[in-house]
């Protein structure tokens, strides 16, 4: 963690307004137009959860959740996408949790799930140049 976070600022960063579009504009062609983030470019880290820690606390942990409405982070109509794991907020778009007889649930969480693959692919590529990131060692203050 030392490592990505001495990156900080210059290798992962929060894209700017012209990167955004440019991300915007991938995710448009996967059918997610306003999409901005999923690519293979980290732009943003929080380190200090264990990873039995459910998605949607550590994000509710993180820096990030005061700001996911701010307009520094996001033009009109951007937005980040997010598995079953987060819930839907208005810069957060998530798959859906239950998608039994609903067809077109089905087929929205097949989108997400091919446009979550470069994401997928980006915590493999750092497992395997970090072998340490597998297994992280968390002391855990309170053992309740």
């Amino acid at each position: 963690m030392t490592a990505l976070e001495s990156t900080m600022g210059h290798e992962i960063a929060w894209p700017d307004r012209q990167e955004r579009a440019v991300n915007s504009a991938h995710f448009a062609g996967l059918g997610f137009p306003g999409c901005i983030g999923l690519n293979k470019r980290v732009i943003y880290i929080s380190a200090g959860m264990p990873g039995s820690c459910h998605d949607l606390t550590c994000l509710r942990r993180s820096s990030l959740w005061g700001r996911l409405g701010s307009a520094q982070l996001f033009d009109n109509g951007q937005y980040l996408l997010g598995d079953s794991g987060y819930i839907p907020l208005d810069r957060l778009v998530c798959s859906y949790k239950r998608t039994a007889c609903d067809m077109n649930k089905v087929d929205f969480n097949t989108c997400v799930a091919h446009a979550r693959v470069d994401n997928e692919h980006c915590i493999g590529i750092l497992k395997a140049r970090w072998h340490s990131l597998k297994e992280i060692m968390t002391k855990l203050r309170n053992p309740a």
